[in-house]
C-alpha cells in the first residue's frame, strides 16, 4: 500500500493500529501524521490523545505499556514513535536496550484504543530483522521517498489548487529551480505566492522571480543552466549578483564543479541504462535534480565535461595559491566556457 491509498482509507474510517513510516521526505511523513491526528483526536483534546516517544531515550516496552493503557478523556490515542535503529541497520549511540519481544507480542494483539506510528528517517528498512518482516505482514508499512521530476511539478500544481490558485508547468519548474526540491520549502513559497495571487489568481514566472529568493546553490544551478543554454549575459548577471552578496568566488567555483560532476555522473549512468530513480539513489540526489542535470548534460560531450572539471581543479589551485585574482579567474573561466 502507498501513502495515498492509506490516507484514503483513514479518511473513510479504516485506521490501522500500527503504522511504520520510513523515507527521506519529512514533509510527506508530517502530512500523513497530520491526517491521522485530525481523524483520531479532536483538536481540543490533542493534549490528552497524543503521546510522543523517541527510542533513543525510551525503551520500546514503555511505548507498548502506553499503548495498552486506556486513554484518558478520548476514545483513541495516537502514539508517535521516532526510531533510527529498531527497524534499520543503523546503531544508536545511546545505552537503551529494547525488548523487541514486547513489540512482537503486541503486534499479535494490538490495543483497539491506540494507534502507534513508528517514524524512521531513512531510505531503507533492514529486511533481515524479524521485527521488520513481522511489521510488513501485520502492520501498514509506508514509504515516503522524494517525488520524481514530473511528480514534483504536479504536486506544486495541486498545492496551488488547494488554495484556489493556478500555476502552469513553466512556473512550477521555475519555482522548483528557485526554491529547491525540498517539499517543506516549496509549500512555504506556495503559501506566499498564493497569497500574492489571490483567490482565482494565476501564478506566473514573473511572480516567482519577484517573490522567491534563491539560495547560493540554486543561483549557481541556474547559472550553469544559462551557460548550458548559451545565455552568457544572464549567467554573468547571476555571477555578479552573487559577488554583491559577498559570496566567496572559491565557493562559487566549487558549486559549479559539483554541478558539472553531477552532469558527468548522470550522463555516464544513463549510458549504462540506469533509470532516473536508480541514478538518484546511486548519487544520493533528488530525482528532479537528476532530471535537470540530465537535460543539461545532453548539451555537453563527456570529454567536454571532463575537460571543464579539470580546468576547475586548476582554477581552484590558482585561486587558493594566489596565482590569480579570484574574481578575474572565475570571470575568465565563465567567458571561456560559454564561448
Amino acid at each position: 500500500m502507498d501513502a495515498k491509498a492509506a490516507i484514503k482509507e483513514i479518511k473513510q474510517g479504516h485506521v490501522s493500529p500500527l503504522y511504520l513510516c520510513y523515507g527521506t521526505e519529512k514533509y510527506q511523513i508530517q502530512e500523513f501524521i497530520g491526517v491521522l491526528k485530525e481523524t483520531i483526536v479532536d483538536r481540543d483534546q490533542q493534549d490528552f490523545g497524543i503521546a510522543t516517544f523517541d527510542l533513543v531515550e525510551t525503551p520500546i516496552e514503555v511505548v507498548i505499556e502506553e499503548a495498552e493503557t486506556l486513554p484518558f478523556l478520548v476514545e483513541r490515542k495516537l502514539i508517535l514513535v521516532r526510531d533510527s535503529s529498531l527497524f534499520t541497520a543503523g546503531k544508536e549511540g545511546g545505552k537503551i536496550q529494547h525488548k523487541v519481544e514486547a513489540l512482537l507480542s503486541y503486534i499479535e494483539n494490538p490495543a483497539p484504543h491506540s494507534v502507534i506510528v513508528f517514524v524512521v528517517q531513512g531510505e531503507k528498512l533492514d529486511e533481515r530483522k524479524k521485527i521488520v518482516k513481522t511489521m510488513k505482514t501485520a502492520a501498514t508499512v509506508l514509504s515516503f521517498m522524494p517525488l520524481g521530476g514530473g511528480e514534483l511539478t504536479q504536486w506544486v500544481a495541486r498545492q496551488a489548487e488547494k488554495q484556489g490558485c493556478t500555476i502552469g508547468r513553466d512556473a512550477a519548474e521555475a519555482l522548483i529551480t528557485a526554491a529547491g526540491v525540498q517539499m517543506a520549502a516549496l509549500a512555504t513559497e506556495m503559501d506566499k505566492l498564493c497569497l500574492y495571487a489571490g483567490k482565482g489568481g494565476v501564478i506566473g514566472v514573473e511572480a516567482i522571480n519577484l517573490l522567491v529568493a534563491r539560495s547560493t546553490e540554486q543561483n549557481v544551478f541556474v547559472m550553469v543552466e544559462c551557460i548550458a543554454g548559451l545565455k552568457l549575459e544572464q549567467a554573468m548577471d547571476i555571477f555578479y549578483d552573487l559577488l554583491k552578496q559577498r559570496e566567496e568566488p572559491i565557493k562559487i567555483a566549487a558549486l559549479i564543479a559539483r554541478q558539472f560532476r553531477i552532469m558527468l555522473q548522470v550522463k555516464d549512468l544513463a549510458r549504462q541504462s540506469y533509470s532516473q530513480q536508480q541514478i538518484a539513489s546511486q548519487l544520493g540526489l533528488h530525482p528532479y535534480a537528476v532530471k535537470i542535470a540530465g537535460e543539461q548534460a545532453r548539451k555537453f560531450e563527456p570529454a567536454k565535461l571532463r575537460e571543464v572539471l579539470s580546468e576547475l581543479a586548476q582554477l581552484d589551485y590558482q585561486m587558493k595559491s594566489g596565482r590569480i585574482d579570484k574574481v578575474l579567474g572565475l570571470e575568465l573561466f565563465l567567458l571561456k566556457l560559454a564561448a
